[in-house]
């Protein structure tokens, strides 16, 4: 099985980042590729823009390789209670591809984390709500507050409930697509 796993950010510094790459080591004998949102920089979309230079081809790039994917993992960083700019940008420009779905039909694990108590809840709400009109067969959420706190590479989630509430998602995730 092949997972493409990605942060809704940008940030050199992501902590969702750190948080999906820690997630898709979860899934074991699979492939994973993990894609960083600056290689998807485009300019700030606009129609004037798309009718007068077309889409740019890294919208196509980042739509192939959900295409190539079996799951998708995604973290999103909240941004005043939203998606990020960049992101959002992203979204909108591979939304112009004609006959696409933005998430192609394919199974997500939809993720957010925060260094703040709700744990990226409002932009998970968002996106929970959301994806499912752009092609997003959302299989489970989690959301994990206090990032600082509560998660450190090495050793993962310090919280005891929050680590088993993971794992009964990742089993809940790999039992609906691997098996």
């Amino acid at each position: 099985m092949k997972i493409l796993a990605f942060a809704g950010s940008n940030s050199s510094t992501s902590i969702n980042k750190q948080w999906v790459t820690f997630v898709s080591r979860k899934f074991e004998n699979s492939e994973i590729e993990i894609l960083d949102l600056n290689d998807y920089e485009m300019p700030i979309y606009s129609s004037d823009r798309e009718k007068n230079d077309g889409l740019p081809k890294l919208a196509y790039d980042f739509a192939q390789k959900i295409d190539t994917a079996d799951l998708l993992l995604v973290s999103l960083a909240e941004h005043n209670g939203n998606y990020s700019s960049a992101f959002k940008n992203l979204l909108d420009w591979v939304s112009r591809i004609p006959e696409r779905k933005i998430f192609g039909e394919k199974p997500m694990f939809l993720m957010a984390t925060s260094p703040g108590k709700r744990g990226g809840a409002s932009v998970l709400e968002i996106a929970e709500k959301r994806f499912p009109f752009d092609g997003a067969k959302i299989v489970e959420t989690f959301s994990l507050p206090f990032f600082y706190e509560t998660f450190d590479n090495q050793n993962g989630i310090s919280e005891t409930e929050k680590a088993a509430e993971l794992e009964e998602k990742v089993k809940k995730v790999i039992k609906e697509n691997f098996s």
